[in-house]
């Protein structure tokens, strides 16, 4: 076995580490309104989510081939690889890979850990940034595309970064208001119940609108470090296996639950009502299925955020925690380049090492980090038993 294999085979495990560890740390963005109105039973809620996840997946390529074709520059202008990129094999740019999908790992377990609902995305973007700046200087990201339309990091990642929790939350707003209005005077026993039942539609549907893009990330990732090695060089498609293998890790993650953060968005920002529950779970489903459909990989945490914030906002009479968005939004903004350094910090420790030596020592790294985090998470556990206990008394949340 070569070098260069060894490394892949890397490169992919973490990258299906990272898509399962995307999975538990997003579940939340689909069900944590359905599990805080009761809707749905929280074990039956993150199983409805997994299906659905995995099948979305199977959906669209766009954003798979925004993560190939947008971040970092390894291609030529007809799409196959710089051959000075790969001319040892592959192996310089797949340490690259490896360590930019280390970094957003490790942020992610950390904002679990914290109940956090902070973007996988961008986690998972910060990462690949921070270490191609490291491997290849500057311009080794694709910062804005060559300017004939909204293209590279801060077309198709920042930008919808900065929008859609705004569009969403507007959305929700507008609907929650409306919904109130035109149920007035009915007696809220029925609407409850009616809306309930809706918000198992609704969900439903984020949970869908998540596989299309969310797991397509991974696949990205893994088709980056396949075209890196000369395994692949079709950057217009993902090969199945791929798509077969992201899907699954997503959608097993996504059943485990990432209680922590399904407690803080269903719990800690608004006291959701089912009519809230609906029109946020709407406007998060119509945001992320239009960016899915246009290629931009935005974060699937930012609109679920936005949107229940707006259902607060829409509400008359609901008390919003701004104390705990702040906290969120302050996580959103470190998230990219704290993912960033992490990234770049791996990089210089694989390169210091060279080879699939310094690939092994981060990769081992990645595993003692995760291991101490999940430790460190059972000392005050949460889980479908505590997940919507009173959030004046939260059972292990840091927010």
């Amino acid at each position: 076995m070569t070098e260069t294999t060894v490394i892949l085979l890397l490169v992919v495990v973490t990258a299906l580490g990272f898509d399962f560890t995307n999975g538990f740390h997003d579940t939340a963005n689909a069900m944590a309104t359905s599990i805080a109105t009761g809707a749905l039973r929280p074990k039956v809620a993150v199983l409805l989510s997994a299906v659905l996840n995995l099948v979305g997946a199977f959906l669209s390529v766009e954003v798979a081939l925004t993560v190939t074709n947008a971040v970092i520059r390894i291609q030529n202008s007809d799409g196959t690889p710089k051959p000075d990129l790969i001319a040892d094999g592959g192996s310089a740019l797949l340490l690259i890979v490896l360590a930019g999908v280390i970094g957003g790992i490790l942020w992610n377990l950390l904002t679990w850990l914290l109940g956090l609902p902070s973007s996988s995305s961008h986690a998972l973007f910060g990462g690949l940034i921070g270490a191609a700046i490291a491997g290849l200087g500057w311009s080794g990201v694709n910062w804005s595309g060559n300017g004939e339309k909204l293209d590279g990091v801060l077309g198709k990642v920042v930008l919808p970064a900065l929008m859609s929790p705004v569009i969403a939350g507007a959305v929700a707003a507008a609907g929650t208001w409306i919904v109130y209005r035109i149920t007035v005077g009915v007696a809220a026993k029925f609407t409850d119940n009616g809306f309930r039942w809706g918000q198992i539609g609704s969900a439903s549907l984020v949970s869908l609108a998540h596989g299309t893009n969310d797991a397509q990330k991974t696949m990205g990732v893994i088709t980056l470090a396949l075209i890196a090695s000369g395994e692949w060089s079709d950057t217009g498609n993902i090969p199945l296996w791929v798509k077969i293998s992201c899907a699954l890790a997503i959608a097993l993650g996504t059943y485990l639950g990432g209680w922590r953060i399904i407690r803080t968005l269903g719990k800690g920002l608004v006291e959701i009502a089912p009519p809230q529950g609906l029109a946020a779970e709407s406007a998060a489903a119509a945001v992320i299925l239009s960016s899915s459909h246009l290629g931009f990989a935005l974060s699937t945490t930012h609109v679920a955020t936005g949107s229940i914030l707006g259902s607060g906002v829409g509400r008359p009479g609901a008390k919003v925690r701004w104390a705990v968005a702040g906290r969120m939004v302050t996580a959103w903004l470190i998230t990219l380049p704290a993912a960033a350094v992490t990234g770049a910090l791996m990089w210089f420790v694989a390169d210091l090492i060279g080879g699939a030596g310094g690939a092994a020592l981060i990769f081992a790294a990645l595993l003692g980090l995760a291991g101490y985090m999940w430790l460190h998470s059972r000392k005050a556990p949460v889980n479908h038993d505590n997940v919507n206990d009173e959030w004046e008394a939260p059972v292990g949340s840091a927010v």
